[in-house]
């Protein structure tokens, strides 16, 4: 056994929190989730609205990326990226994704599994003009995803858009949001001696919210 593995083996977290009972969580996933998630903020939880998105290619090869969520409205999750980005193409391929919200700090995190399509373009459109003049800049700039020489080209790239597009840039026409509509929604807290409490909800095909308790 390396000195590494060793560490490794001996890092463990010790959870001392209340357990979390069923009768606790609201009915209503989505209630449920805004409450966890304002909990995180008011915790300072760095970036709480960060998660990571998990889809796969068309050879069903797993990947892994963070992204920020960006809006929760008519039950859909929504992020922003580049149209033309690697989880984008993976996503063209098969729609099907999941998002993990880890936050750890509070011996808490939410798994949300669902469905991806694109949001309108108004909407992308209406996000965007939101966002600091040096995000939307970057957008112009990065080439998401494919082969960049040096940390210089991106540096002058990110100088060409500021010089053609200058202090109100429009939405390029590649960039724009997904909307994940779920049918899986998993809550986990940690708990003492390893005894983790999970609930999942699980939308039913009449359109209701099922809520379980699982083994951890």
């Amino acid at each position: 056994m390396t000195d590494l593995t060793q560490q490794l083996q001996d890092m463990r977290e010790e959870y001392d929190g209340t357990p979390l009972r069923k009768a606790d969580l609201s009915e209503c996933p989505f209630e449920q989730f805004t409450t966890w998630l304002f909990d995180a903020q008011e915790a300072k939880v760095p970036d709480p609205n960060a998660c990571s998105l998990a889809t796969v290619d068309k050879d069903s090869k797993p990947m892994a990326r963070a992204v920020l969520l960006k809006g929760l409205e008519d039950n859909k999750f929504t992020f922003y990226t580049n149209y033309k980005s690697r989880k984008a193409r993976h996503l063209a391929k098969n729609p099907h994704a999941t998002l993990h919200f880890p936050w750890f700090s509070m011996e808490r995190q939410v798994v949300v599994s669902g469905r991806v399509e694109k949001v309108a373009v108004d909407k992308s459109e209406e996000y965007f003009q939101s966002r600091p003049l040096m995000s939307k800049l970057g957008a112009w700039a990065s080439q998401q995803s494919e082969s960049l020489d040096s940390r210089e080209t991106l540096e002058r790239a990110f100088l060409e858009a500021r010089a053609q597009q200058g202090e109100e840039p429009a939405k390029p026409e590649y960039w724009g949001g997904y909307a994940l509509e779920p049918t899986l929604i998993e809550f986990w807290q940690g708990g003492q001696s390893r005894l983790h409490d999970r609930f999942m909800y699980e939308l039913q095909e009449n359109g209701q919210w099922s809520a379980n308790r699982f083994y951890p």
